[in-house]
């Protein structure tokens, strides 16, 4: 599985449309299912979807949510580009034309388009703007009665994950659902395993080991008519006040198998390195290229976390769980999904596509009245990640709560932004001279 973004404005339209939704549909049955309230059963079959953040990410959301259910019809896009949000529109129009029924009044540009988008009648919105904005948006759909797939990560600080954990206590109170973008939790071979490792089959989880390591990425050339605001915005990735950094945006993914595997329970504290050896030109704003991460759990098991992204390096995906009666490997690339030990084991069942599965059960959830809710899960795999980078950049040992209770809020506010805001990009992290606050 890939966690490729995907640029619309580099990649050929249908070679998108063709990468983002070719995989087998899947049909698992709903994996966190809370009390009925038979006031929020859908009284028809249609169900209105908004987008907001039309880049790649999201035009892929739409179309996996579109193929997920027919009678999902998009009416509603926003984006603080019009590009950008053009793109998406046609894309969307060309690959599902008889759902995709977005007017033009029902456009949106601007940093108030995710407003507009919720104060429509949609019944649920998709958020796959950049991380910065997700807390934001995330309590407006929730304050508005909307449910929500949420991409991840949730939070690029912890001021975001406190902020995401109270908005998913006003999402339980209101039934709403709440379905997050930690695609490997609706993929059905990891499902049998992680369901084995945690009844047990492997004894307790004495250490897990995650380690993605792989090349570059995209970076859109500034342009002269360009704001100082709108080249960050359109490079969100190489800066960490946008993105979290990529142990944040990315790898967030190995991080929540970790927490997976260990039943969700919430680290001590972690330790760890970091920094940026080849990616280093200013053009990649102040992120790092490489993490190595410790992370201790109340019980004297470890977390270990390395990742890069540096180009021309060998590449690997992978996450090997050790247990006192067996291990556990999970290999992305390769497809692997097995248990050494007392009780051996290999997954031989039904493949699915998750970017799909999610959005199945997620519909099926508004559909019946019944709820998912994974706003405190998706918000502590994110605050994992924070950690991380937190560790990484100051070279100190960081406990779970104090990460938590962090003031740095590495962004502006929501309501603050603007073309002509100049947000400053802070230094490249130093360990052991950056200070955590």
């Amino acid at each position: 599985m890939s966690d490729k973004i995907y640029s619309p404005e580099k990649k050929d339209r249908r070679e998108f449309l063709k990468s983002a939704g070719t995989a087998l549909i899947g049909s698992a049955a709903l994996p966190f299912v809370f009390q009925v309230n038979p006031a929020f059963a859908m009284k028809n079959n249609t169900l209105k979807v908004g987008l907001i953040g039309c880049g790649g990410r999201g035009t892929g959301a739409a179309l996996q949510a579109l193929k997920a259910d027919t009678d999902a019809v998009l009416t509603c896009m926003g984006d603080i580009f019009s590009d950008y949000l053009d793109e998406s529109y046609q894309a969307l129009f060309e690959a599902n034309p008889n759902q995709v029924k977005v007017g033009k009044e029902n456009r949106f540009v601007g940093f108030d388009a995710y407003k507009k988008v919720i104060e429509s009648d949609v019944d649920v919105v998709i958020l796959t703007t950049p991380p910065a904005f997700r807390p934001g948006h995330f309590k407006a759909a929730i304050e508005a009665g909307k449910h929500v797939f949420c991409e991840k990560p949730v939070a690029v600080d912890a001021p975001g994950v406190r902020s995401v954990l109270e908005t998913a206590k006003l999402a339980k109170s209101k039934n709403l659902s709440v379905v997050s973008g930690f695609t490997f939790r609706y993929d059905f071979p990891k499902r049998a395993l992680f369901e084995r490792i945690n009844n047990g089959d492997i004894g307790e989880v004495a250490s897990v080991l995650t380690v993605r390591n792989g090349g570059g990425l995209w970076y859109k050339d500034r342009k002269p008519e360009w704001k100082e605001m709108e080249y960050q915005l359109r490079n969100w990735y190489y800066y960490d006040w946008l993105s979290g950094d990529y142990i944040v945006e990315m790898m967030v993914h190995s991080l929540d198998m970790m927490s997976w595997a260990f039943g969700d329970k919430l680290p001590v504290n972690a330790t760890g390195s970091g920094g940026r050896q080849s990616r280093t030109e200013e053009k990649y704003g102040n992120i790092y290229d490489h993490f190595a991460i410790e992370y201790e759990y109340q019980n004297g098991a470890k977390g270990i976390h390395f990742s890069r992204q540096q180009q021309g390096a060998s590449n690997i995906n992978k996450a090997e769980i050790m247990g006192r009666n067996g291990n556990a490997i999970v290999d992305i690339g390769r497809q692997i999904h097995r248990i050494e030990g007392q009780n051996p084991w290999n997954y031989e069942g039904e493949k699915n596509n998750p970017y799909e599965t999610q959005h199945e059960e997620l519909f099926a959830a508004i559909r019946s009245g019944k709820s998912i809710n994974e706003g405190d899960l998706m918000a502590n795999s994110t605050m994992l990640a924070v950690l991380g980078r937190m560790v990484g950049y100051t070279g100190q040992t960081i406990g779970w709560q104090e990460a938590l209770n962090s003031t740095q809020s590495l962004g502006p506010k929501l309501e603050e932004y603007d073309w002509d805001l100049k947000w400053p990009v802070p230094e490249v992290a130093i360990p052991g001279k950056t200070k955590f606050f």
